[in-house]
């Protein structure tokens, strides 16, 4: 049997890197398993749902690494869900009610107040065409429940082992609202059915809906997928990512310059046993990630992570790596140039900041009290060829001179040449400056 799985947002805003999370999980098992990775717009949603975000959610995930075998949308498929509908309402496991949100609202204060579990009374199933007429007359709509069966729902769950939820303590979910519009249940189980999903991965936050989820697969004859929920990605706080908030976009990652698959790394191996760590690909990662190794305890996102993580991707880049992307930004022949300055890179793109550096001009800085021991570094400069043998013979010749030596010595010549109190090994950097420009810069 072919694994089939799918990730479903909801085009409504860009996706975060809450979202990276199960969409990283399923690719990840979609490659390991030789299965096939589904991207279904849950765009039921009119009013929200907007091309352009759909369009950016498939950038997001091709930077990602995620490249989806099918991609399906759920406001095409309205004549699936609409015979759904009609099965189960001629099964009699979906019902009207026509209860007001403020109704509803008064109901469950007054449960609670008598102590009772706040859940819906199912009144709708006792009223009679009299009393729907009614309502009816009113102008009130009726909003379709999915008649539960109350029992023990048993389930084994790839991410949290066996798992139990008691239908009979829950209310019967709405499927369908006042205005004809379906809701996420009926059509995601729907698609899932008739799409042949075998895995459903997603957050923990949806355990309890899998219960009613899992009898709704059995009325409608089907087989019941496997469940997987995996613990959520939060901030470092403690708060869970939205879209609303713009928490941590990937497009505003990828914007702000991290690479892709720090991103991917942080966003699927935070909160596991597995250790974040560089690997060459995802497709290599999926060959030892198992979603059983997803911890149950919180995955905590700190900014500050992603940003070590980043750095020590791309001091690990040899040049033959990024030869096409240095290319790219304009920067040929930059073999010398990666080879000096890449280990002080936090972000790629910073490369164009030492180019620009290299070629000048600069702010040089000269304390006063310096000047002259800058005029005296100025005398002694060697001449060319230069290597990295250079600074030395340069620099022991001016402590020699000058007596000065340690940060005495070394940082104001860095201050002068780079206008920077910090950078790559002036050994490295001195050959690229070549003599002409060190020259104006001590000037």
């Amino acid at each position: 049997m072919t694994t089939v799985v799918r990730f479903a947002p909801s085009p409504t805003g860009n996706i975060h890197l809450g979202n990276a999370r199960p969409a990283l999980m399923n690719w990840m098992f979609a490659l390991k398993t030789g299965g096939q990775f589904i991207l279904r717009f849950d765009d039921t949603d009119l009013e929200r749902s907007k091309q352009e975000y759909a369009d950016a959610i498939e950038v997001d995930l091709a930077w990602l690494g995620i490249k989806p075998h099918r991609l399906e949308r759920q406001s095409e498929r309205k004549s699936a869900h609409d015979a759904a509908r009609d099965k189960l309402i001629a099964d009699g496991r979906l019902y009207p009610c026509y209860e007001t949100a403020d109704e509803l609202d008064r109901r469950r204060k007054r449960a609670r107040a008598m102590g009772k579990p706040p859940i819906y009374d199912r009144a709708g199933l006792s009223l009679t065409d009299e009393d729907k007429a009614k309502f009816e007359a009113e102008g009130r709509k009726p909003h379709w429940r999915f008649k539960l069966e109350g029992k023990e729902v048993l389930f084994s769950d790839v991410v949290r082992g066996e798992q139990k939820v008691n239908t009979d303590t829950m209310s019967d979910p709405v499927l369908i609202r006042e205005d004809g519009s379906y809701l996420y249940t009926l059509p995601s189980v729907v698609d899932d059915i008739d799409m042949g999903v075998t895995h459903v991965i997603r957050g923990e936050d949806h355990v309890t809906n899998t219960g009613a989820q899992i009898e709704l697969f059995e009325t409608l004859g089907a087989n019941v997928p496997s469940f997987g929920h995996h613990n959520l990605l939060t901030d470092a706080s403690g708060e869970g990512f939205s879209k609303r908030k713009g928490s941590m976009s990937i497009t505003h990652l990828r914007e702000e310059g991290y690479e892709a698959m720090a991103v991917a790394l942080i966003a699927i191996l935070t909160g596991t046993s597995q250790p974040v760590a560089p690997h060459a690909s995802l497709e290599e990662l999926a060959q030892s990630f198992d979603v059983s190794m997803v911890s149950r305890s919180s995955a905590r996102f700190d900014p500050s992570e992603l940003d070590a993580f980043n750095a020590r991707m791309v001091h690990a880049m040899p040049f033959d790596a990024v030869k096409d992307r240095l290319a790219e930004l304009g920067i040929e022949d930059g073999e010398a140039l990666w080879n000096t300055v890449h280990e002080n890179l936090a972000k790629f793109d910073e490369i164009k900041q030492w180019q620009e550096l290299v070629q000048g001009p600069v702010q040089s800085i000269v304390a006063e009290e310096d000047r002259e021991f800058i005029d005296a570094a100025k005398e002694y400069l060697p001449a060319e060829p230069w290597d990295e043998n250079t600074w030395g013979m340069w620099t022991d010749q001016l402590k020699a001179e000058t007596g000065r030596k340690g940060k005495g010595l070394f940082m104001p010549l860095r201050l002068a040449l780079s206008g920077q109190s910090h950078g790559p090994e002036l050994k490295t950097l001195l050959p690229l400056l070549g003599r002409k420009a060190c020259l104006d810069r001590l000037a």
